[in-house]
């Protein structure tokens, strides 16, 4: 059998049961299990050592397992930010699916270039939504980030402004890329917009994933806003991942049956 993991602070059952789901429906002899690491660097060294073949990266690793890897993917390298480790004999590469599916959900959405946007957040996510965003020409956007040289630094990269806290900003498309929302966490119940923001938006979009409906979501579904969830991020990168690990490609019925499999209570 072939373990398949995944590393968080927090980790849910959502890339678990959307695995488990699609190895158990294409018959493969593969598991995958969830892990909250003690120590990032002997996480990974188990990974190589137990002969792990993928690992799923998230908050907040994503950055920190870059010095602990053999080789990175274009997809990483890019964006200097790490979603998906795959372990061939004990060489560890390191790639950045976040960014496919974020690209992917704003061509599905029929998101528009024109629009103004806000990412708050500067973490390695942030940095694959920027990336994607800036790649997918949308040239009117802000970082609001309380980690003034990270928020900076990413503003810089895309010609972006930068802003320490929302304050009174508006755009028409307002991206969460922070823990806020989060079930489990210190702000699992806060919004990570004010109403002003989400009133003014014409699109609204959480990459939280655990759970799908974070306060954020709830409050733009209440205003009428059209949305964007991290359930649907989840699902696309996690696909990514799959053909990553498994050399084999899901249909997209395949995928959606398990990204509904993944949300079941």
């Amino acid at each position: 059998m072939t373990l398949c993991i995944s590393l968080s602070a927090r980790p849910s059952n959502l890339g678990t049961r959307f695995h488990n789901y699609l190895y158990e429906e294409l018959g493969l002899n593969f598991i995958y299990k969830a892990f909250a690491p003690a120590n990032l660097a002997d996480a990974i060294a188990g990974v190589r050592g137990l002969g792990i073949r993928g690992c799923a990266v998230s908050m907040p690793y994503k950055e920190d397992v870059i010095a602990l890897i053999d080789e990175m993917d274009a997809s990483a390298a890019a964006i200097d930010s790490v979603n998906t480790i795959v372990n061939d004999g004990g060489h560890l590469t390191a790639y950045n699916t976040d960014y496919s599916a974020v690209q992917r959900l704003l061509v599905q959405h029929d998101v528009s270039s024109d629009f103004s946007v806000i990412v708050r957040g500067s973490g390695g996510m942030a940095k694959a939504v920027a990336a994607a965003l800036h790649d997918a020409e949308f040239t009117r956007g802000t970082i609001v980030a309380r980690n003034e040289v990270a928020g900076r630094a990413l503003a810089a990269l895309y010609d972006y402004g930068w802003a320490p806290d929302i304050g009174m900003l508006t755009a028409d498309l307002i991206v969460n890329v922070t823990p806020v929302g989060m079930a489990g966490g210190a702000h699992a119940n806060d919004l990570s917009f004010p109403d002003t923001a989400i009133k003014a938006a014409s699109l609204v979009f959480d990459v939280v994933a655990s759970p799908a409906e974070t306060p954020l979501i709830v409050a733009a579904r209440a205003l009428g806003r059209p949305v964007i969830t991290g359930a649907e991020v989840v699902a696309l990168q996690a696909e990514e991942q799959f053909f990553l690990y498994t050399g084999i490609r899901p249909t997209p019925d395949q995928v959606r049956c398990a990204a509904a499999f993944s949300r079941q209570p």
